[in-house]
């Protein structure tokens, strides 16, 4: 795939966003293969990295508050904006867990509890004091 413009991409998240106010409720999910397909109108030859682009517009798209949702799953999981705030909040729920998780296997390599971890992750993120 070649590399997207600026112009590009903002025609991109407006078809993704298009696309997604079809699928509002987890049970009006859809998975990656057809919002790839919705988006670029066209198939995916290779899974990974020909939806690359779409999961960073997803994600640019949550870091600016656009409640998009996901289910990873064996059996087919997918995408959705949230119905209500029940679903945001199993959804946050779920990053929460997630990334304790991730964090909990970093105090674990350095040799740390992970209240001792976070206490430095405190401190490294503290401006330093003009000695």
């Amino acid at each position: 795939m070649k590399r997207m413009t600026k112009e590009d991409i903002a025609a991109v998240r407006a078809r993704l966003l298009t696309v997604m106010t079809r699928h509002v409720g987890r049970g009006r999910m859809i998975g990656m293969a057809e919002l790839y397909t919705q988006v670029f109108e066209r198939g995916w030859d290779n899974r990974i990295n020909d939806t690359r682009a779409v999961r960073k517009i997803v994600t640019d798209l949550r870091r600016e508050g656009v409640p998009i949702m996901s289910v990873v799953a064996k059996g087919g999981g997918g995408y959705y904006l949230a119905a209500g705030t029940s679903e945001i909040e199993e959804y946050i729920q779920k990053l929460r867990v997630a990334g304790l998780k991730k964090l909990a296997q970093a105090a674990a390599i350095k040799g740390l509890s992970l209240p001792a971890f976070l206490g430095q992750m405190d401190l490294d993120l503290q401006p330093k004091r003009p000695s």
